[in-house]
């Protein structure tokens, strides 16, 4: 008589696992400030079924590690949340975080399912990357609706293919060689690239007015002023290429001067802004031919 051998977690599996976890965590706590201090009620709602689904995720990974007798992660909870502060944000902010959230979920939950063998773990990645997906497309259609999403810029419709013939293409704006114009590709990157930075620059803008620790607030105002120095830099590269750079969106940060957040969450979250640059700008550059 033979006996099956039970299928174990893997090591990739452990850790998407547990840095979904606790990402949603943080999520959890972050949303349900931003559902309180809400609002328009069409934007609560959203945030608000977002949090209940999102739940789901959370206690799917923690029942997987509870059956394969692994530790819970320690994540955030409702120490982390201030909900008697003042509002930090405006509405249009709350749900433009939500839909930059998404576009991180959307990437992780796809590389992370490609790294995962157990059918419960895919089942986890693929609910997250379907309320990822859900969300995107609901804060879009939102923010659209409001008219204050800025969209990639138009460039006239192709009239015919034509291949690369010549090195220089790869010269791309260097100025010792005749200048090209952006491809359609390196314009959708570039204007991705400006659209989170606006956001990061507003959202560390807010977290430096309320942080109490004086370290902390000179991280935060170093990764704002950085944010400004990309805009910048970018919306010129655009500009050399007669291309308009998208406009600044709405979404404000109020006076408030009381954190939201714990200084723990308010690090953890700017920590995920630099983590997720760094992967953006990586797969910006592999199809740049700049």
């Amino acid at each position: 008589m033979t006996t099956e051998a039970k299928i174990q977690l893997t090591s990739s599996e452990i850790g998407t696992l547990w840095m979904t976890y606790i990402l949603t965590s943080s999520r959890l706590i972050a949303y349900d400030y931003f559902k309180i201090k809400t609002i328009d009620k069409e934007a609560q709602n959203i945030v608000h079924s977002y949090i209940v689904e999102v739940q789901n995720v959370k206690n799917k990974i923690a029942d997987i590690f509870n059956n394969e007798g692994a530790v819970i992660p320690i994540g955030f909870n409702e120490h982390d949340e201030m909900k008697e502060s003042s509002t930090l944000y405006d509405d249009f902010f709350h749900i433009i975080s939500l839909r930059e959230a998404m576009k991180l979920s959307l990437g992780r939950s796809a590389v992370y399912t490609t790294t995962s063998y157990m059918k419960e773990v895919n089942d986890v990645f693929k609910l997250n990357y379907d309320i990822s997906n859900k969300y995107y497309m609901i804060t879009t259609n939102y923010l659209l609706g409001k008219g204050v999403l800025a969209r990639s810029p138009y460039v006239n419709m192709p009239k015919q293919a034509t291949f690369i013939e010549d090195n220089n293409y790869m010269s791309g704006l260097n100025p010792i060689f005749d200048k090209r114009s952006l491809n359609t590709i390196e314009v959708g990157f570039i204007n991705e690239a400006i659209e989170a930075n606006i956001w990061a620059m507003h959202l560390l803008t807010g977290f430096a007015q309320v942080s109490r620790d004086k370290e902390v607030k000179k991280y935060l105002i170093e990764g704002k002023e950085l944010a400004k120095k990309i805009i910048s830099e970018l919306s010129a590269v655009l500009s050399q290429s007669d291309i308009q750079p998208p406009s600044t969106w709405v979404g404000k940060v109020t006076h408030s001067t009381q954190p939201p957040f714990s200084e723990k969450l308010i690090m953890y979250l700017n920590s995920l802004i630099a983590t997720t640059a760094l992967g953006f700008t990586a797969l910006g550059t592999s199809f740049s031919m700049c």
